[in-house]
């Protein structure tokens, strides 16, 4: 009697009907779907992407590949790109990867062709120079560091120790691979306290932009993880001369530890979304590859 009155008492446990089970399916898959797609947007979109464009302000005609690519045939030349690059965020933050150059002596030195000077080649593609908030420098080599002042309100960021390497107290080069009027020039703006040095690798500088180093091209020059709507770019600079070297698994040529820069060419590869956004710093074939998006510029995507 008393499991009798318990099976009287308990809870019905029948099927809801075929009728309202499809649309409780209907409602289940509904959910499913949108979760997923939660889901994706928000691992496609972790925080702010940014635009790149690579800029093409000169050309050294006639440079030889054995000098950028190790091991290759001395008789090769090729006509490399001076080039420095924008990022562009969605909070009206315009950063400059490196600043080229601009002092006499190095337009005597190198004779480039089709020169324009770095502050004029963002002008002409719409930006003023002044409105210019950050810059990357990769490493302290002239042709890298040299226009760093013609961007008056930029904030400079650097490796520390490429910093402490290359400056010498008052200005003074510590070595002879900074040239000694952007040593002095480095300084400057470091008293002025525009220059924020980067305290080492994988550091995250600005929102979407993390600093790695870059294998010894000089002591401690580094290369950028970009986040773009395309996934994770490289901006490797001179860590990666030409598209040769990664496809060819050769160390650049200039660089003081050639297993070094080759470990930081797979870690490229590994970093990168897609090889296809993996930006050397010297390759007139990023030209070609990408689309065009102003005079001399092209935008990496």
């Amino acid at each position: 009697m008393i499991a009798m009155s318990a099976r009287a008492t308990r809870p019905s446990r029948r099927l809801p009907s075929p009728g309202l089970r499809v649309l409780l399916l209907a409602a289940l898959l509904a959910g499913l779907v949108t979760g997923a797609g939660t889901r994706s947007a928000a691992a496609a979109s972790p925080g702010p992407v940014w635009q790149i464009y690579a800029f093409r302000y000169a050309t050294v005609p006639g440079f030889p590949v054995h000098d950028l690519v190790a091991g290759a045939d001395t008789a090769r030349t090729v006509d490399i790109a001076m080039m420095f690059w924008l990022l562009e965020g969605p909070d009206g933050r315009r950063v400059l990867v490196d600043a080229g150059f601009y002092r006499q002596k190095f337009l005597d030195s190198w004779k480039p062709a089709g020169y324009v000077r770095p502050d004029s080649a963002v002008l002409r593609f719409g930006l003023s120079p002044d409105s210019v908030t950050d810059l990357i420098i990769t490493h302290v080599h002239w042709d890298h560091l040299d226009g760093a002042d013609l961007f008056p309100n930029a904030r400079v960021w650097i490796q520390r120790e490429e910093y402490e390497y290359y400056v010498g107290e008052g200005g003074v080069p510590a070595h002879e691979a900074i040239d000694s009027v952007d040593a002095q020039m480095l300084s400057g703006l470091k008293q002025l306290g525009r220059v924020q040095l980067v305290e080492g690798d994988g550091r995250e500088i600005l929102p979407g932009v993390t600093a790695y180093l870059g294998g010894k091209h000089t002591f401690a020059s580094q290369y950028l993880g970009v986040r773009t709507a395309q996934g994770t770019a490289v901006v490797a600079s001179d860590n990666l001369y030409l598209y040769e070297n990664l496809e060819r698994h050769l160390p650049i040529a200039q660089t003081l530890d050639a297993k070094s820069n080759l470990a930081a060419q797979r870690r490229m590869e590994h970093l990168a979304s897609a090889e296809r956004l993996i930006v050397p710093g010297h390759d007139p074939a990023v030209f070609t590859r990408f689309r065009t998006a102003g005079p001399g510029v092209v935008k990496v995507e």
